[in-house]
């Protein structure tokens, strides 16, 4: 079972051929038992291997330099009532730079926000980091921090 023609076939392709082959060794279930005693009766194909990739980390070692946002929902007041609250931070310093609570999230809005943070701080950042949101992915923000940068 571990030679190089059966090394990546699984215990029944073995048996099969095998027994085309003329050869009948034991049943499906003994070599199954058998690569069990091995300690082979796990994945029996060759696996790709891929290299570990690090993890990307945003560093910031001055204030201004990184800035992230996001979007969260708050409850409102009556039930099924819902706000948008807007939230950019300086990741240096997590002081939050610009902020804003809005009825619906809107790429307009998002847009006009870190406009008006950047002007604000009288910086523009080298890097704005978001998640993969709706707002935050929009051709408004997108072409906002294409111009910026």
């Amino acid at each position: 079972m571990n030679s190089a023609e059966y090394a990546e076939l699984a215990p029944a392709q073995i048996w099969a051929r095998e027994l085309d082959a003329g050869r009948y060794h034991c049943s499906v279930s003994t070599m199954y038992r058998i690569l069990r005693e091995q300690d082979q009766s796990g994945e029996r194909r060759r696996q790709a291997t891929h290299p570990a990739r690090a993890v990307p980390e945003l560093v910031a070692t001055g204030p201004s330099q990184v800035f992230t946002w996001d979007i969260t929902k708050a409850a409102g007041p009556v039930k099924d009532v819902w706000f948008h609250a807007y939230v950019i931070i300086d990741i240096f310093s997590r002081y939050i730079v610009g902020h804003t609570v809005e009825r619906a999230e809107s790429a307009v809005r998002a847009e006009e926000l870190i406009r008006e943070t950047i002007t604000r701080n009288g910086i523009v950042p080298q890097t704005v980091h978001a998640d993969r949101g709706t707002s935050m992915t929009s051709k408004k923000v997108s072409q906002l921090l294409i111009d910026l940068g």
